[in-house]
């Protein structure tokens, strides 16, 4: 067998590992696992791990960026403050707390990225909604999770993955807002009407 099998095969268990966690072992691990895997066999040289990781440096501090923010926020309370003022100004009303909770997720993700409408608006839309006493708290919660999506490419920080994609191509704001406002305003209003 050549090379290029044994290195597909690592990176397949790697990503499997990566997305299923066996035996809760952390994702980092299985990644740092499999391109140590990679190294110790010489599938790949010293110098093309360091070209990789060097590619990828803009990419990781706008996620160490992204997650330091998050995180702030979270522990600023701001998640919980938007999410308990939500509920405040509907007064009661589900189908106001509804688009509320919708707008926060879609400004959250929109200036902050999806990753931190997922990830930290979630627990904090969850602990309002069960605040206010609202019976059935599932439609709130999916909220977070679809807006996060539907909303992710309005800027191009609303996605991490959108640096990922065009890496050091990313085009300018006018050029991004020509080809993706349209497409996410579209996704947006959709997801809303289905959730809904």
């Amino acid at each position: 067998m050549n090379n290029e099998f044994f290195i597909y095969f690592i990176a397949l268990v790697t990503i499997g590992g990566v997305i299923i966690r066996p035996y809760k072992i952390q994702e980092a691990v299985w990644a740092v696992a499999g391109a140590l895997l990679l190294l110790v066999f010489g599938l790949i040289s010293l110098q093309d791990a360091w070209t990789g990781i060097g590619k990828g440096l803009d990419v990781y501090l706008f996620l160490i960026g992204m997650m330091t923010l998050a995180e702030s926020a979270r522990r600023e309370g701001l998640f919980d403050w938007l999410a308990c003022h939500a509920i405040r100004f509907s007064k009661g009303s589900s189908f106001r707390l509804f688009v509320l909770i919708y707008l926060v997720g879609l400004m959250v993700t929109t200036f902050m990225s999806n990753d931190a409408t997922a990830v930290v608006l979630t627990p904090a839309v969850a602990v309002a909604v069960r605040r206010a006493k609202v019976k059935n708290v599932l439609p709130y919660l999916l909220i977070c999770a679809f807006i996060a999506n539907a909303a992710s490419f309005i800027l191009p920080i609303s996605n991490p993955a959108n640096l990922v994609i065009y890496g050091k191509e990313m085009p300018p704001l006018g050029v991004w807002f020509s080809t993706y406002l349209l497409p996410s305003m579209i996704s947006v209003v959709l997801t809303f009407l289905m959730l809904f």
